[in-house]
């Protein structure tokens, strides 16, 4: 894990998120919290990684979300070389049948 990231302010962070009880708890929190643009992106390369992980094309992937061939190979070095965060999580959806995309 990237070291630069580990502060009290991101420990402070990360405790409050795992406060949040609901999705619209996680809606009010995130609308202080970031501006419009800030989490149409988190939402965004989430998504990418999502159907990255899912086998989809680059293409399908830029039709889907909007993201560019930029992000998109952002994210696929970050699913490919990353701390495997994005599997964590989408594990966890799949195994809960929560995700937006059923194939």
């Amino acid at each position: 894990m990237n070291q630069n990231i580990r502060t009290e302010a991101s420990d402070f962070l990360f405790d409050a998120v795992l406060k949040l009880k609901s999705r619209e708890e996680c809606y009010a929190f995130f609308e202080d919290l970031c501006t419009v643009n800030e989490l149409a992106s988190f939402s965004q390369r989430a998504l990418v990684a999502y159907m990255l992980r899912k086998k989809k094309t680059y293409l399908e992937i830029a039709d889907k979300t909007g993201a560019s061939t930029a992000t998109i190979s952002r994210v696929n070095r970050a699913l490919n070389y990353g701390s495997d965060g994005y599997d964590l999580v989408f594990d966890r959806l799949d195994e809960e049948n929560q995700t937006v995309l059923k194939k």
